[in-house]
């Protein structure tokens, strides 16, 4: 059930998104009276369609062929690689037959819908829920087995990466993998550090999820079991079976082991240390509660939801063009991270989630919106760079230059998804 819910998410994703894109490519042509001559979801091989239909001059359908969409603009080299097109005299409704500044506009039309497809997106989200955050300020880490080799240890509290003041504690990896971060200073205790940050490891930081875990304080805020009725709110659980408890995290493993079993613990109550037996339970557990990590809530009404939406909209285009300079730099490893629809599908949660699928969705089209602008022949970028090159010293490209750029374009994509499936493939085996 996991797999066809996660399976129809990114179905109905992948075709939203494509449906905007190639949108904005037909919305612009009609505008300058460009015609259009097939706007497709999916690829249509051989002229086979799983549904097509006609509205005015142009024909609509869904292809078979579950690889993207495409949008066929006569006149214009494209996907299509259509050369008979470009053996007849240019018309006053083709693509080729317009001025460079409409071409232009035509050919970023895909890109500019992606981007206001996410800011609408991002706008919606916190104009209903809001947005939650744990403030790094008052939150402390717990390393795991790459941090602790870095030098982090559990209870350091990050200040800052370099001269950068980290905001949300769930973005400190991110922060320091994107960042080029080369100090960390922390406070541990009444101290103050620095530690140094090995950019040699990076592809480890990348392979290795949830570096800093929130350290919860093993702290009680209520009880439940009868057996440990002792305890009272705001007791510390410094250790358990004469082993450190001081954070939740340390706890697990020393109680799982004394399941079922009677314990004596240390618990500091209003800065008094006292011993006293606990029953740990058949699972492992003491029966009580913990307090909540503080969270930082903000809500938004239909006004103040729209520069906070631009604003995520422009730190998420920051964030992904940082991931991106990492994808092209081959020492960080960060190619191996690349995914196709594969890895996109384990992105979505099990059950259906309107947040999570809107926030999701949001990503990706802004995913879609800046690959698209990377200036490689066959992507939206390589047509905007020829036409900016045109614009500037005034001279066209030949067609025959663009079919051979599409042609080079396409092997480059088909490169790249071919690597993604690796990717993707080589994850499931290990």
């Amino acid at each position: 059930m996991a797999i066809l819910s996660r399976t129809l998410q990114v179905i109905l994703a992948l075709s939203l998104l494509i449906i905007v894109h190639e949108f904005g490519h037909f919305l612009f042509a009609k505008l300058f009276r460009i015609r259009v001559e097939k706007f497709y979801l999916f690829f249509d091989i051989k002229g086979k369609a799983l549904l097509r239909f006609r509205i005015g001059e142009t024909e609509f359908g869904i292809g078979w062929l579950p690889f993207g969409g495409y949008c066929k603009i006569a006149g214009m080299v494209d996907e299509s690689m259509d050369m008979d097109q470009l053996k007849r005299e240019p018309q006053p409704w083709e693509f080729r037959s317009h001025p460079a500044w409409q071409r232009l506009l035509v050919m970023a039309g895909g890109v500019l819908f992606n981007f206001i497809f996410a800011i609408i997106a991002y706008c919606s989200i916190l104009g209903i829920w809001g947005s939650a955050y744990i403030p790094n300020s008052q939150a402390s880490i717990y390393p795991n087995e790459l941090a602790a080799e870095m030098g982090f240890r559990p209870g350091d509290r990050i200040l800052a990466l370099d001269d950068y003041v980290p905001d949300d504690f769930s973005s400190l990896q991110a922060d320091i993998v994107r960042r080029d971060v080369r100090f960390a200073t922390v406070l541990r205790g009444d101290d103050t550090l620095k530690l140094y940050i090995d950019r040699a490891m990076v592809p480890q930081m990348l392979e290795s999820p949830l570096m800093f875990d929130l350290a919860m304080p093993f702290t009680v805020d209520s009880v439940m079991s009868e057996s440990n009725m002792a305890l009272r709110k705001g007791d510390e659980i410094l250790a358990v079976a004469g082993t450190d408890t001081r954070f939740l995290q340390d706890a697990r493993g020393v109680l799982a082991d004394h399941a079922g079993q009677e314990v004596s613990a240390t618990v500091s109550r209003d800065g008094v240390l006292m011993e006293m037996p606990l029953q740990v339970d058949t699972l492992g557990k003491l029966g009580i509660a913990l307090g909540m990590p503080p969270v930082e809530r903000k809500h938004y009404n239909a006004l103040s939801c729209i520069p906070a939406g631009l604003k995520l909209a422009g730190s998420t285009v920051t964030g992904y063009l940082q991931d991106l300079k990492m994808v092209f730099t081959p020492s960080t490893g960060a190619y191996k991270s690349v995914g196709s629809f594969i890895a996109i599908g384990q992105v979505f949660p099990k059950k259906w989630d309107w947040y999570r699928f809107l926030n999701i969705v949001a990503l990706l089209s802004i995913m879609l919106g800046v690959m698209n602008l990377i200036p490689i022949p066959g992507l939206d970028g390589g047509h905007i760079l020829f036409t900016l090159f045109e614009m500037i010293t005034g001279r066209k490209p030949s067609d025959k230059f663009l079919m051979v750029m599409q042609m080079i374009g396409m092997v480059l994509l088909l490169m790249l998804m071919v690597l993604a499936f690796g990717n993707d493939i080589s994850r499931l085996i290990h």
